[in-house]
């Protein structure tokens, strides 16, 4: 895939940087083909925003990793690798503070009570449920929508809370 073909791919919405009482903040939003080989060429492009707005030093590396595994799970699960299904990733950064990304596929959803914990001994050799656990471990904050369809999630910087859903 030649570059111009990749940022075809992306949809830079809005890059606000006027002076907000929390700083400023930038509203990013791509659009993705169902494909696995895509996953990379998003991050890659999301992470070089969000590291150039230090929303959240030294945690960036917990980000990435949640994105991949949120695309992944959109990709393989949600939209079962069908290249004409979308994949919508909004983020919203704040300088210095936080960021949050919601990742919405075209599946019919799941229920995330229903995933296995893949730390119990009877699922350790489950392939399945990694995805979710990793994403809930490396942010402060995820939680799913239309009806599984949609992931949220949020890292603050390290003074942030936690929540857990």
């Amino acid at each position: 895939m030649g570059s111009s073909e990749m940022n075809s791919q992306f949809n830079v919405i809005s890059l606000s940087s006027g002076p907000h009482l929390a700083g400023p903040n930038a509203a990013l939003s791509i659009t993705m083909r169902s494909e696995i080989d895509a996953i990379s060429g998003a991050v890659d492009w999301l992470m070089a925003m969000i590291q150039e707005c230090n929303c959240v030093p030294g945690q960036e590396r917990d980000v990435e990793i949640a994105l991949r595994e949120a695309l992944a799970n959109s990709v393989l699960h949600g939209n079962h690798q069908d290249a004409e299904k979308k994949i919508q990733i909004s983020c919203r950064i704040q300088f210095g503070g936080e960021v949050s990304i919601i990742v919405k596929d075209e599946g019919k959803g799941f229920d995330p009570n229903k995933v296995l914990n893949p730390t119990a001994i009877v699922n350790i050799e489950s392939e399945h449920g990694r995805g979710i656990y990793l994403m809930r471990a490396l942010m402060d904050e995820v939680y799913f929508e239309q009806g599984g369809a949609e992931v949220h999630m949020r890292k603050g910087s390290s003074r942030g809370n936690r929540v857990r859903h």
